[in-house]
């Protein structure tokens, strides 16, 4: 009768090699992705449309509008690839990316060293953002120190979890950022607290938010960036030169006036100027 040591050593040889050849194969198809858009001539994008210039849905037509759908729509330009585009909030973005129902994620998601170890992205940023604190303007809260043991509405999935934390808010996670937004309007927190990008032309645009104020500094300013999965080197160098001519034609800086919004990015002008610079 074989021992379990036989057993062991003739059968391990061939799982592991089962292992290699599974692990092998799962990255000879994530490289694939691009092969596969070209293939099939349609590009699968994640985005977010929860209100403000980057992302929400026109009452007037119901179509997605924002930034973040015309650089979507851009790449598929650029790709020969029609677009169809996804609609994603924090809280699953990152496993639809993950499970394979989207091909790329443009979805206010900022670079972070934690989502970096579990997803790939374009090496070069197409925008930088930090977060802001909508609160009333009679608010007692003006810096985020402020926040301590205050209730905070934010999304599920935020980056700006683990620093208000850091600050001691007792923190209120939505699906979405419109719920959060909505949360705070019903005095469910003293704040919310999202991209600048979104907040601030809230504010600016008064309206129904003309009672509420952001505070600033802007909270951890990050690269925003497109993101793959992981081992996607392909995808990510080719979409890499269409990032650099965004920035280098001034596209981007374009795309900002297109959809009002201010201030203009400081980040945006300075890339434009490093790739002009450099041709790259």
């Amino acid at each position: 009768m074989p021992t379990a040591h036989s057993l062991a050593s003739r059968w391990l040889p061939a799982v592991l090699g089962s292992l290699i050849s599974l692990t092998v194969s799962g990255v000879v198809q994530a490289d694939a992705t691009l092969d596969k858009i070209q293939d099939r001539h349609r590009l699968v994008v994640g985005v977010l449309l929860s209100g403000g210039p980057f992302g929400s849905i026109d009452p007037a037509t119901q179509k997605a509008t924002g930034m973040n759908v015309d650089m979507a729509e851009d790449l598929g330009r650029r790709l020969q690839a029609e677009v169809e585009l996804v609609p994603v909030l924090p809280a699953n973005r990152v496993q639809f990316l993950q499970q394979g129902k989207v091909d790329l994620l443009i979805a206010n998601m900022e670079w972070t060293p934690e989502r970096g170890q579990i997803l790939g992205s374009v090496p070069t940023p197409f925008y930088r953002v930090g977060g802001t604190a909508a609160v009333l303007k009679d608010s007692s809260i003006h810096t985020w120190q402020d926040l301590k043991g205050q209730p905070v509405c934010t999304s599920q999935g935020s980056s700006y979890v683990k620093p208000l934390s850091e600050f001691g808010a007792e923190l209120k996670a939505f699906k979405s950022s419109s719920e959060s937004l909505l949360a705070l309007r019903g005095n469910n927190c003293v704040a919310a607290v999202h991209d600048a990008t979104l907040i601030n032309p809230l504010i600016a645009a008064a309206g129904e938010w003309k009672d509420y104020r952001a505070i600033s500094p802007e909270l951890n300013p990050a690269p925003s960036v497109i993101w793959t999965r992981l081992g996607e080197s392909d995808t990510q160098a080719r979409l890499d030169t269409i990032v650099k001519d965004w920035h280098r034609s001034g596209w981007l800086i374009e795309a900002e006036k297109r959809h009002h919004i201010t201030p203009a990015s400081p980040a945006l002008v300075e890339l434009q100027k490093q790739f002009q610079a450099t041709g790259a």
